[in-house]
């Protein structure tokens, strides 16, 4: 095929990019960025753009262009505590180029450009192609390195070609597409250097032999020049050299469910959901036991514990400022992390390990034959990658899959909070059938957590969805209340 045969080649040279691309992308960019849903810097408006990388993957005066770019977006900071001021958020962007688009590309078009060397063409997201989707592949396919782009794989899976693309429309924090019914590639946003755990503890867990966890079969990263970038040239050493990873393919599970849509179904219908609660519960576990094998783990004394409870409360008091319907519970809030603080102070430790970081029922797909598998290890986005790479106490994972339930409950008119108490026990349960120890034995760690992440909940809502504030909230008048978890 002679378009196959022209990608082919594209995956194996360099074609400089054209100078001033970014400053005619500029313009539309401003408005099109913002509106993503994977856009973190949402309430602020975009003043410019750093370009810290740019790589030509197929000709922009081709019939179709293709430019991979890393961008810094360029936004006026929020107060924080007279932190220093941040350059802004990079973002991954594949930019196809077409004289016009056909109508089945129209929801992704980002504009037409006026200016610059692309001047009188349009723009468009290309991960809605399949022409770009497919080169994707091929290049991981290859091991090719295309400028500073770099596709690596396991030698040890099959990676066939000509496998038919489709975007994954429902997306949160990144995008995806699915290849046949075999693999699913995702392509992370919100670009940050360093090891990503996204890909550090789907490989670790497959040295591991665990199987809860889909293996990467192959993965793309970008070596950048350190003074392209903000972040890197203000003389962060530690990050000096360090590759950017830029997405992770994996076997697709054909016929999974997700797991929030599965727990929405079961509850719509009015059926119970323990059983698969309790087998998630499981899954948890056996998946939290495998890193703890496959990696360090530490016990956090009295200094450590400080300093978590002290970021605790540091969050606490930065929501209460940015979300103001908390202040008449702010006082019990604190009491949660500071009868964590006291326990510390009589002795008490606890064991940390590398955790999932971001786990919720929309992270979980359970397989036809009824099996759990754990997703989308990146942790918090929002969060400094340093701190997702942490080991801290498992329990962090149950909590934020006990949140998940009580979200799933709540959505429901009208709300089934018995619903959500019967999912929350039954996965506690599953979990210590599995690791010999119920979360629901250490309550006062448990409702630290479990308060910290109604807090970021919080704030999330209040930022990007407004009318689903009420369901965080209701988990913040009950552990307001309440010494203890139910």
């Amino acid at each position: 095929m002679k378009g196959r045969d022209a990608m082919s080649e594209a995956v194996t040279r360099t074609v400089t990019t054209p100078p001033g691309l970014l400053a005619s992308l500029d313009p539309l960019l401003r408005e099109w960025l913002p509106r993503q849903r994977w856009f973190a810097g949402k309430g602020r408006p975009v003043t410019g753009f750093t370009l810290v990388a740019a790589t030509e993957l197929l000709p922009g005066t081709a019939k179709l262009g293709l430019y991979h770019l890393l961008v810094r977006a360029h936004q006026p900071l929020a107060p924080s505590h007279g932190a220093p001021g941040h350059p802004g958020d990079c973002y991954q962007l594949l930019i196809g180029v077409r004289e016009a688009l056909p109508p089945r590309l129209a929801p992704a078009l980002i504009g037409h450009l006026s200016a610059g060397p692309l001047a009188g063409r349009t723009v468009y997201d290309a991960l809605h192609d399949p022409r770009p989707a497919e080169l994707l592949l091929e290049a991981l396919r290859t091991q090719a390195r295309i400028g500073g782009l770099r596709f690596e794989r396991d030698p040890e899976q099959e990676i066939r070609s000509q496998l038919v693309p489709r975007v994954v429309t429902a997306e949160q924090s990144n995008s995806s597409i699915v290849y046949g019914d075999t693999f699913i590639l995702k392509l992370l946003r919100r670009i940050v250097p360093g090891v990503n755990p996204d890909l550090e503890l789907p490989l670790a867990l497959a040295r591991a032999g665990c199987p809860q966890v889909p293996a990467p079969t192959a993965w793309m990263v970008a070596d950048v020049d350190p003074a392209a970038d903000p972040v890197l040239a203000t003389g962060s050493v530690d990050l000096a050299g360090q590759p950017y990873v830029l997405g992770v393919l994996q076997p697709f599970v054909q016929g999974a469910s997700d797991g929030w849509e599965l727990a929405l179904r079961e509850l719509a219908k009015g059926e119970d959901f323990g059983a698969e609660a309790r087998a998630l519960g499981r899954a948890t576990a056996e998946v939290h036991t495998a890193l703890a094998r496959a990696l360090p783990t530490v016990t956090l004394g009295h200094t450590q514990l400080e300093l978590m409870v002290a970021g605790m409360i540091e969050r606490l008091e930065a929501a209460v400022q940015a979300v103001p319907v908390l202040r008449p519970y702010a006082d019990g809030l604190r009491s949660a992390f500071t009868a964590l603080g006291d326990l510390a102070a009589e002795g008490r430790t606890w064991t940390a390990q590398r955790v999932h970081g971001d786990l919720h029922l929309g992270q979980c797909l359970r397989s036809p034959a009824g099996e759990w598998w754990l997703i989308d290890f990146e942790g918090e986005p929002a969060r400094p990658l340093a701190e997702r790479r942490m080991p801290q106490p498992a329990v962090r994972d149950v909590a934020g899959m006990l949140r998940s339930f009580d979200y799933a409950a709540r959505s429901a008119d009208p709300p089934q909070p018995d619903w959500a108490e019967t999912c929350r026990s039954a996965y506690c349960s599953g979990y210590a059938d599995a690791s010999g120890r119920d979360p629901r034995t250490d309550p006062v760690l448990l409702r630290a957590y479990e308060t910290d992440k109604a807090i970021y909940e919080v704030v999330y809502e209040a930022r990007h969805r407004p009318d689903w504030l009420p369901v965080p909230l209701a988990a913040i008048d009950r552990l307001a209340e309440s010494g203890h978890l139910t």
